[in-house]
């Protein structure tokens, strides 16, 4: 697609006035920006999100081209003034790497290389339990060379600090998940899901306190990341490789009721379960990954057992909630533990086929022309397990 007209395609926030203008302007002083990380607030995998931080409040200027020397590039601005940026964009080519930059009034980042899309095939990373990771994950994630990266939960260990609680939109916790790995967030959109840990705002104790120590509703973890849908459980496809990407949230249910409780409510008549069925129901797409951060024998009894069935219609089904790696087939469909901090006790499904003590990611492989795969791997390079996913028997109808 040539460069003007991808920008004719430009989405941003509502909240966003934006201008298109084709002039590259001059770039004076160093830029406020603090870190930069991508994502895809959209369902469609077609466009991407850039977010970024500045010392100060400023407008918010992008520029975004198709080589490193900017050639051609075109600027996206708007004035209102802000410290947290959040931007969706058109990439300016189909396939192959892309270029931005980031900052405001005049004053911008470096030119900035995003890893894009290839033409024949669409790599995932599925990771998990980073606010516990005892070694250092970001290498091992980037070796895979992915067009996108997931997790299963629990992203950071918590929102407070010195035992002290934390107001609700607390964000440092993520600001420092994202400085762990700037290289990889600022060229691959992340896509995490909910665990109990990314919306800590006091510490768990022994039992159940008076105040709820756990903030439902994620406000800092909704303000900081640009998420599709209501952004703790969502859909996100892949149009060009079939692909349909399903976010819920699942996590410690035992303490639903309690100010324990995490999670979104998930009984028969919640308004996340019909979400989902209607979600399983109307997809058309040969492939749909669903990720939770519950324990999956846990989730095939909830609801007095509706969320099995819908569960079951995946080509795959992930979890981070246990500290190990695992694999097992359940009535056809296969069903993964992953986690960067991998070496913590094992408490197998009874249909465990593959049981790992491993620091390990999940790697989806979705092919053109080929079959699509799930491969288990260490964070050293070791393969612990790899299988075919099954391809999902569908209509040819659009999906909703």
């Amino acid at each position: 697609m040539h460069l003007l007209v991808a920008f004719a395609l430009l989405a941003v926030c509502p909240s966003f006035a934006f201008a298109v203008d084709p002039a590259v302007p001059e770039v004076r002083g160093e830029s406020n920006v603090t870190r930069v990380w991508l994502s895809q607030s959209s369902p469609d995998a077609r466009r991407v999100t850039i977010s970024w931080q500045s010392t100060a409040n400023e407008d918010s200027h992008v520029e975004v081209c198709a080589t490193a020397d900017g050639a051609g590039a075109v600027r996206a601005k708007t004035d209102e003034k802000v410290r947290h940026h959040t931007v969706e964009v058109t990439p300016p080519v189909e396939h192959g790497p892309w270029f931005y930059r980031v900052g405001g009034a005049g004053r911008l980042s470096p030119w900035i290389k995003a890893r894009g899309v290839d033409a024949d095939k669409f790599r995932a990373v599925v990771i998990a339990d980073l606010g516990f990771a005892k070694q250092p994950w970001a290498e091992a994630v980037l070796r895979e060379d992915p067009h996108l990266v997931l997790t299963a939960g629990d992203n950071v260990p918590q929102l407070h600090e010195g035992g002290k609680p934390a107001d609700k939109d607390a964000v440092a916790a993520f600001e420092r998940l994202i400085d762990l790995a700037p290289r990889l967030f600022e060229s691959v959109p992340f896509l995490p899901v909910l665990g109990n840990h990314d919306r800590e705002i006091r510490p768990r104790g022994p039992k159940p306190p008076a105040e709820p120590v756990y903030d439902v509703a994620a406000t800092a973890f909704r303000r900081f990341f640009a998420l599709p849908g209501n952004e703790t459980f969502w859909h996100h496809d892949v149009p060009a490789f079939g692909v349909r990407l399903v976010a819920l949230d699942l996590n410690h249910v035992q303490d639903f009721g309690t100010t324990w409780q995490t999670c979104s409510p998930f009984g028969v008549d919640s308004e996340q379960l019909a979400w989902y069925r209607a979600t399983i129901e109307k997809s058309r797409e040969p492939y749909v990954v669903t990720i939770y951060n519950e324990k999956h024998s846990v989730v095939r009894g909830l609801a007095g057992g509706a969320w099995t069935p819908l569960v079951r219609q995946s080509s795959a089904v992930v979890t981070g909630f246990g500290y190990f790696a695992e694999r097992f087939t359940f009535e056809g469909t296969p069903f993964f533990n992953t986690s960067v901090s991998g070496r913590g006790d094992k408490y197998p499904d009874p249909k465990s086929e593959v049981l790992k003590s491993e620091d390990n990611l999940l790697l989806l492989t979705f092919r053109k022309d080929g079959p699509a795969t799930a491969r288990l791997t260490s964070l050293s390079g070791a393969v612990l397990d790899e299988v075919t996913l099954p391809r999902r028997q569908v209509d040819d109808g659009p999906s909703r």
